[in-house]
């Protein structure tokens, strides 16, 4: 599990820096050219806060993956991160709009490709503090949640 967790920070950090390209990829200087000064800076602060989060939440699982596998409170933390990206997935089937991606092959591989990754980060950070609870309740000990 903990390969899993480096894994997954290493793919959070280079989502994070991807944050950078957001603005010019996606044209804001024009699409946000109608907006009020406020929500102007809003996107592009609230853009760079989420990828802060982002790339510190991938720093953490490189540097403390065991921490966060083997202690009470690092579980606890796994699991807050379970659901922020289970959260992420609904997000993307229920919230953003089938028109941005159905019958447009580049934009339906995206949008399946980062699917599948929120699901995985969803059932890694879920599938550890529920079973290693499970097992520390029982007293049983295995390769992935060692006594």
């Amino acid at each position: 599990m903990q390969l899993q967790f480096q894994i997954i920070g290493f793919v959070l950090i280079l989502l994070a820096v991807f944050h950078i390209f957001f603005p010019k990829r996606f044209e804001w200087k024009k699409e946000c050219q109608d907006l009020s000064l406020l929500n102007r800076q809003m996107m592009y602060v609230h853009t760079f806060f989420l990828a802060l989060t982002v790339f510190l939440m991938g720093i953490l699982l490189i540097t403390s993956a065991e921490d966060l596998i083997g202690t009470s409170i690092g579980r606890k933390v796994t699991f807050g991160f379970g659901i922020f990206w289970i959260a992420r997935l609904y997000v993307q089937f229920f919230v953003y709009s089938k028109e941005l991606w159905k019958g447009k092959r580049f934009e339906t591989i995206i949008h399946i490709c980062f699917a599948l990754m929120w699901a995985y980060f969803s059932f890694v950070f879920l599938y550890t503090p529920i079973v290693g609870e499970m097992m520390i309740a029982a007293n049983t000990c295995s390769f992935l949640f060692p006594c």
